[in-house]
C-alpha cells in the first residue's frame, strides 16, 4: 500500500494537481512592509540618551547589573560578593558592548529594545549599534558613580525590583514622571555632561 500511495503522491506532485484538491489551496502568503524607525537629529547625533528614552534605558541598565552580579554571586555559591569583587563586576557590566540594544518603533513610539526590556515586538525593525551601545555605556557609569556601588550592591542583594527602583524611579528617576512608557523631564547628571 505504501509503494502505491507513494507514486499516486509523486505523480499528483509532477502533475500540479493532488495535494490542493485534498486540503485546499495553500494560504496566501501576506505581505507586511515594516520600516526602520526615522532618527531625529538628537537621536542620530547626540552623545547622550535621550530624554524620551531614559526610562527604557535605566531598565536596561539595571537589568544587565542585576544579570551580572547574579552571574557573579552563581560563581561563589549565590554568597554575597566582597565589596572588591562587586565593584569590579560593576565596572565590567558598564564597559560591556551593550551592541543586543538598538532603537525600534511600536505604535508609532520609539523605545529601547533589547533584553530586560518589556513591550518588544517581533515585526518590527530594530536599529542597533550606531550611539546605542556608548550611550547606555555612559549612562551606567553615571548611575554607579552618582548612587555608589555598594548602594546599588544593596538593592541588588533586595531583588531587581529594588534595584531598579534605586536607578529608574523615585524623586530624581528617569522613569518618575507622567508620561506613560517614557522618561519624565530628568537633569543629565554631572557625568553625563
Amino acid at each position: 500500500m505504501q509503494p502505491v500511495l507513494a507514486a499516486w503522491l509523486a505523480l499528483s506532485l509532477l502533475a500540479g494537481t493532488g495535494a490542493e484538491e485534498m486540503c485546499g489551496d495553500p494560504p496566501a502568503a501576506s505581505s507586511r512592509s515594516i520600516s526602520a524607525p526615522q532618527l531625529s537629529p538628537e537621536e542620530q547625533l547626540s552623545p547622550h540618551m535621550p530624554e524620551s528614552l531614559r526610562c527604557d534605558a535605566c531598565h536596561a541598565i539595571a537589568f544587565q547589573l542585576e544579570e551580572q552580579l547574579r552571574r557573579a554571586e552563581g560563581k561563589v555559591g549565590k554568597k554575597a560578593l566582597s565589596e572588591s569583587d562587586y565593584v569590579e563586576v560593576l565596572e565590567r557590566s558598564c564597559s560591556q558592548g551593550w551592541e543586543s540594544y538598538g532603537l525600534q518603533e511600536l505604535d508609532g513610539e520609539k523605545r529601547l529594545a533589547g533584553p530586560g526590556l518589556l513591550g518588544q515586538e517581533s515585526m518590527t525593525v530594530m536599529v542597533t549599534g550606531g550611539p546605542w551601545p556608548g550611550r547606555l555605556s555612559k549612562m551606567c557609569h553615571g548611575y554607579v558613580g552618582e548612587r555608589g556601588e555598594a548602594q546599588i550592591y544593596g538593592a541588588h542583594r533586595r531583588g531587581l525590583a529594588a534595584l531598579r527602583d534605586l536607578l529608574c524611579h523615585g524623586e530624581k528617576g528617569a522613569c518618575s514622571g507622567g508620561k506613560p512608557g517614557g522618561a519624565a523631564p530628568h537633569k543629565a547628571t554631572q557625568n553625563e555632561l
